[in-house]
């Protein structure tokens, strides 16, 4: 409480200074905002208000004033993006519902690189990293984009652009440390070779705390991580650019496991170190035929390992992507563009999780299209697309849309859209098998003579989970100083996985005799989901900006179905129904700004997470253009609270993120 004091204090005593020197909090003005030029939607550039789909920007300025430290965190100022704290190194991130620590439904990339894990189609968040201070934005797309990203763009994409090596001349050191936080460092340095090559190389480090369980112990979660990295630009000539870049990483964390044993204690529970080491490269070549067609084509290897007691996993991939874009004629462009990726794996099994077989190659084909026809100029523009795969446990699959949009005038867009998407299985839906737990012979709960073992296993007969999504949304500069942005949905979904028993057997092997009730995945449930996400900005006053965001979401499941399995992944008390989130910025002198952040996340009936408010503040001072120093604090209206926990057969402690502080110290030369 004495830091919130005197965190006070200091913004009413320099209110009185915003007003004698005030000041633009950014370059950028608010109506430039619904300018920003973005590729996700459409894969070319073009402006936030002429994209038909629900998309929100975070920008380098958002990132550097919210005083996050990593992605996750900063992905909790886009409205629809459900991010909880699962343990000091875990979160359960998705958009739209259905989340868990193996969401599955998020295409994540950076700078076009694909990090989903095709062990689970999900993404090890705490590995996906880079200097934040080297991100020119995040584009969050809420709601599918598999027409242009093919499979896992489900319920949405996340694309992590970073800025050009031009962008970043000259050195950078950062330092700083706190409660949690306990100590990073960061460096960069930019240079130029020739007269249209630039370079960046750069390496960070930090070092998180643990957090606590619900009895304030510690966790025995704590993480730290070292990486780095570089990035080449060069403009060939006026028509060629290329780029090279390239990260390598290893990262160390803690985790408390619990393992099932067919002999007595048969629960075993260990504070174990996860260790996790992996690089990637990636080339990209742009050429330009006119002002309106060019074509490109990408490049990438990405190698990872990832080792812990139950598992031990060795992925190497390699993807080609090859666009093209053109007029078809004056009032119509066509995108269209191949790719291919291989993906192999090696993993070592271990009584508690097992993959059969334990070396696997994927190969994934594919192809799309987009037609953008303008239907009446500067008014009315209609988009037609589909995606079509072929992958190794499904074969073809095909993913259309169409999308709409409208501007009445130079202030307003209206836009809809329907959408198919799918999401095709992973490794662990088909060949793992999971011993979850056992049930001890000669106990009320198993009165029998052998060792009842609980076992999940995965189904080579599953089929992709599939969706239809509709979509409507307006977008309006209501003055100069303020935006908004709507966006509603129906999801329909089809085929979803969920898990049922089967009929119990004896089993001898692995010894001693026991009798196995297996946990078969299947995927025959149906659910729908819908919602509204709003985001207002709004520039109160020159010295003063303010961010607002609400979300509403909606999951229904049929009762019957959800009955009939063992355990669902989701279910309507899973998802927050309600998220409000308020951003405040002050430049309260031209040296000196006060940032808040305040998030409400409805509570989780079904994982018996209530309800929180979070506030993060930061004060800045800049006492020499390149110099900047900054305290923040995070969590501080209560000592510690949960936000998430896990769905699992055996005991698992409870994290609660904890209140913490820190300082940083940034310098530029």
């Amino acid at each position: 409480m004495r830091f919130i004091w005197i965190l006070l204090f200091t913004f009413i005593a320099s209110l009185g200074w915003a007003y004698e020197n005030p000041t633009d909090l950014t370059e950028l003005a608010i109506e430039d905002l619904m300018k920003i030029e973005i590729t996700s939607v459409s894969k070319k550039h073009q402006k936030v208000f002429d994209a038909a789909a629900a998309i929100f920007v975070i920008t380098q300025e958002d990132i550097r004033r919210s005083g996050v430290t990593s992605i996750p965190e900063a992905l909790r100022m886009a409205p629809g993006v459900e991010v909880a704290h699962i343990s000091a190194n875990q979160w359960a991130i998705t958009i739209r519902g259905f989340n868990s620590l193996f969401a599955n439904k998020l295409l994540v990339l950076i700078d076009g690189r694909s990090v989903y894990s095709p062990l689970y189609s999900g993404v090890f968040w705490d590995v996906q990293d880079t200097l934040l201070e080297d991100i020119e934005r995040i584009e969050v797309i809420r709601g599918p984009g598999a027409t242009l990203w093919g499979a896992n763009a489900v319920n949405g994409v996340i694309n992590i652009i970073t800025k050009q090596a031009k962008d970043t001349q000259g050195g950078l050191i950062s330092v700083g440390g706190g409660t949690e936080e306990r100590g990073f460092g960061e460096i960069r340095y930019g240079g130029k070779i020739g007269e249209e090559t630039y370079y960046r190389a750069y390496a960070k480090y930090f070092d998180r705390d643990d957090a606590v369980d619900t009895f304030g112990q510690t966790a025995h979660d704590g993480w730290d991580a070292l990486r780095g990295g570089f990035r080449v630009d060069s403009q060939l000539s006026l028509q060629d650019s290329i780029t090279a870049q390239g990260d390598i990483y290893r990262t160390e964390s803690g985790l408390t496991s619990s393992f099932a044993l067919l002999r007595p204690p048969f629960t075993q529970t260990l504070n174990e170190e996860i260790h996790s080491v992996g690089g990637n490269i990636l080339g990209r070549w742009r050429h330009t035929f006119s002002n309106s067609s060019d074509m490109l084509l990408q490049m990438y290897y990405d190698w990872t390992e990832h080792q812990e007691s139950a598992l031990r996993e060795r992925r190497d991939t390699f993807d080609i992507d090859f666009q093209h874009k053109f007029p078809l004629v004056e009032w119509q462009e066509i995108v269209w563009g191949l790719g291919y990726r291989l993906t192999q794996d090696d993993i070592r099994n271990s009584f508690s999780v097992a993959f059969s077989p334990d070396h696997r190659t994927d190969h994934l084909f594919s192809a799309f299209v987009q037609d953008d026809l303008t239907l009446v100029k500067d008014r009315l523009r209609l988009t037609l697309g589909s995606k079509f795969e072929h992958n190794s446990y499904t074969g073809y699959e095909i993913q259309p849309n169409v999308r709409m949009l409208w501007t009445p005038g130079s202030r307003h867009s209206f836009w809809g859209a329907v959408s198919r998407a799918v999401r095709t299985p992973a490794r662990a839906d088909e060949d793992v098998r999971y011993n979850v737990s056992v049930l001890p012979p000669g106990t009320m709960i198993n009165p029998s003579m052998l060792p009842v073992l609980i076992a999940a296993f995965g189904n080579h007969y599953v089929e992709s989970e599939k969706l239809i999504a509709y979509e409507l949304g307006y977008r309006v500069q209501a003055t100069n100083r303020l935006t908004m942005d709507i966006a509603t949905f129906y999801n329909d979904y089809n085929h979803l996985r969920f898990a049922e028993s089967g009929i119990p057997r004896l089993e001898t092997s692995p010894g001693p005799l026991h009798l196995l009730i297996p946990i078969t995945l299947s995927n025959k449930l149906k659910a729908t989901t819908y919602g509204l996400e709003m985001g207002i900005d709004w520039r109160a006053l020159d010295w003063w900006r303010l961010q607002a965001s609400y979300t509403y979401m909606k999951v229904k499941v049929p009762s019957t179905e959800a009955m009939s399995s063992t355990f669902v992944e989701f279910g309507e008390g899973r998802n927050p129904r309600h998220q409000i989130g308020l951003r405040s910025w002050m430049d309260l002198r031209r040296d000196l700004e006060f940032n808040l952040n305040i998030r409400f996340v409805d509570k989780l009936p079904d994982l018996q997470v209530k309800s929180y408010v979070s506030l993060d503040a930061q004060l800045v001072w800049k006492p020499h253009k390149n110099l900047e120093l900054s305290i923040v604090g995070q969590n501080l209206l209560d000592r510690r609270h949960t936000e998430y926990k896990t769905e699992s057969l055996l005991p698992a402690p409870t994290i609660e993120v904890e209140r913490g502080v820190y300082g940083r110290m940034t310098c530029r030369f």
